[in-house]
């Protein structure tokens, strides 16, 4: 157990990786999204030759590459994090985590930053052939970071395909594939980049929308919003189906977040999905606080269990059955998990006090038990607290609920928009081209409340079920994380404010007369 446990340390460290996090995520996904649009806009000007299209590349481009640079900025800092706030952390799982991140840096990020330089400056240096290979592989580049970012996070959410090693205390990798190919990584890899595509899609038809309202670069403009929304159409359909696989790994793996995502109090079969919720401020009952009662709320009826299970009378776990226990679905009480997690931890403490004194049965003993009960290490750290063990249900309830229903209209928004184009009357509804532009900031709150749902719902684990975020941080003092905190608030919002001037006057100029 972890004595004296400081609390306030704890929650600044986690709102400074999250203020970082965040941050960096206002610009990876039109980065990854908006990536592949250059590179087929560029496709359709290497087939036709037609020097528009080379000038729609280009304006795309150059918005491109404002967002990468400040991207890659972000994203370094948020690297440096877990060695300075998340030492422990790092040294329980860094032989697993690394391994990802590592080849994130030496493939996919040098492969990107090489062939960025050709794509920005060998217009006129490079063959048309070379060059359009150069805009794909920047595209490639850039998603091939996020898988391995994502494996890398996917793991935290489902740890696979390694082994404890009890001399030196870490997690060490047993099978890359298993960690690479989970389900989890899969779907989380999957669902994140084409979101991310349809991010950068409804970027392109938004702004393209808005030279409409103004009638200028008219032609351009509807030609970027044709190749942009039959990209994110194919975009958000594959969301909303990655999204379904990515809900059911999460009700089979963290049964707890999916219980939190529907505010689910008391487990049943034939549980209904909330569509729409308002949360109250009391609790549904005085022992669990955090779960929050409703004013009122619309359910389809049976969809939650076949959404989990494709069974629409299984039977979906609560909160408090999953606190508490259920014997009749074989779920285990906390307390229980507690009593194993205590074991485990007692159990290595006395195996490397035995290993110190040459007792080698009794270290043999003790790595029994280790093993035995190394599955619910990380509730060890929890007697006598099972109230945090619950992540905030309001906060899991209202993200998820807000990405689903912004989801649907992105759909709407997609279908609409290529049925105007293709009607000729997109110029006449300026309602539905002030849409459009109302549209971007929707993209950008759907992506966030996605993170939200995926990290705060997993909480209080930096690992599931093997390591809680209070024993992850490092021993530092507080202060100088409050100090960091205020100083990469500023900066980061400098460098929002700096980016938003920048592409807003980018925007305004518009496309430059000629191809060149």
């Amino acid at each position: 157990m972890i004595e004296n446990i400081d609390y306030t340390l704890i929650d600044w460290s986690r709102g400074q990786f999250a203020l970082t996090a965040m941050f960096h995520w206002l610009f990876v996904p039109l980065t990854l999204g908006l990536s592949f649009i250059i590179a087929i806009m560029e496709t359709i000007y290497y087939k036709t030759r037609n020097e528009e299209w080379k000038r729609i590349t280009k304006f795309w481009m150059t918005l491109f590459g404002i967002n990468f640079a400040i991207g890659v900025a972000t994203g370094i800092i948020l690297e440096f994090e877990f060695g300075t706030n998340w030492s422990n952390y790092s040294w329980f799982v860094g032989d697993i985590f690394g391994a990802p991140l590592a080849i994130e840096g030496i493939m996919a990020f040098f492969m990107e930053s090489t062939f960025i330089a050709v794509m920005f400056f060998g217009w006129n240096k490079v063959s048309k052939k070379f060059h359009l290979v150069s805009t794909w592989l920047v595209a490639v580049g850039a998603n091939l970071s996020a898988l391995w970012i994502l494996v890398a996070n996917a793991w935290m959410q489902h740890p696979v395909g390694m082994k404890f090693n009890p001399d030196t205390a870490r997690n060490e990798m047993v099978n890359f594939w298993d960690v690479a190919l989970s389900p989890v990584a899969v779907n989380k890899f999957l669902h994140t980049i084409s979101s991310s595509f349809t991010l950068g899609a409804i970027f392109v038809v938004g702004i393209s929308a808005w030279y409409i309202l103004k009638k200028r670069h008219i032609q351009i403009a509807k030609k970027s919003i044709v190749v942009a929304s039959v990209f994110g159409l194919l975009s958000i359909v594959y969301t909303i189906t990655t999204g379904d696989g990515s809900a059911r790994q999460v009700a089979h793996k963290q049964p707890m977040k999916f219980a939190a995502m529907e505010g689910l109090y008391q487990g049943q079969s034939n549980a209904g999905l909330i569509a729409i919720g308002l949360m109250s401020e009391n609790p549904q009952d005085p022992n669990y606080e955090n779960v929050k009662d409703f004013h009122f709320k619309l359910e389809i009826p049976n969809f939650l269990s076949y959404m989990a299970y494709g069974s629409f009378d299984a039977f979906i776990p609560g909160i408090k059955d999953l606190i508490e226990g259920n014997k009749e679905q074989g779920l285990i009480p906390v307390t229980e998990k507690v009593k194993m997690g205590k074991k485990a931890i007692n159990a290595l403490a006395a195996y490397k006090k035995a290993k110190k004194n040459g007792d080698e049965a009794t270290a043999a003993k003790e790595l029994e038990i280790l093993n035995a009960n190394y599955k619910y290490f990380g509730y060890g750290y929890f007697e006598n607290q099972p109230q945090r063990l619950i992540p905030s249900v309001p906060m899991s309830f209202y993200s998820f609920h807000l990405m689903v229903a912004l989801g649907g209209w992105f759909l709407l928004f997609f279908m609409m928009m290529l049925w105007l184009v293709h009607k000729d009357r997109l110029e006449k509804r300026k309602w539905w081209l002030r849409a459009a532009v109302v549209t971007i900031p929707l993209a950008y709150i759907a992506s966030q409340a996605g993170w939200l749902v995926a990290e705060m719902g997993r909480q209080p684990w930096v690992i599931q079920d093997l390591m809680p975020t209070l024993s992850a941080v490092s021993n530092i003092d507080t202060t100088s994380v409050q100090i960091t905190f205020w100083l990469f608030a500023v900066v980061f919002t400098g460098l929002f404010i700096a980016e938003l001037k920048i592409m807003l006057r980018q925007i305004k100029i518009g496309p430059k007369e000629g191809g060149q």
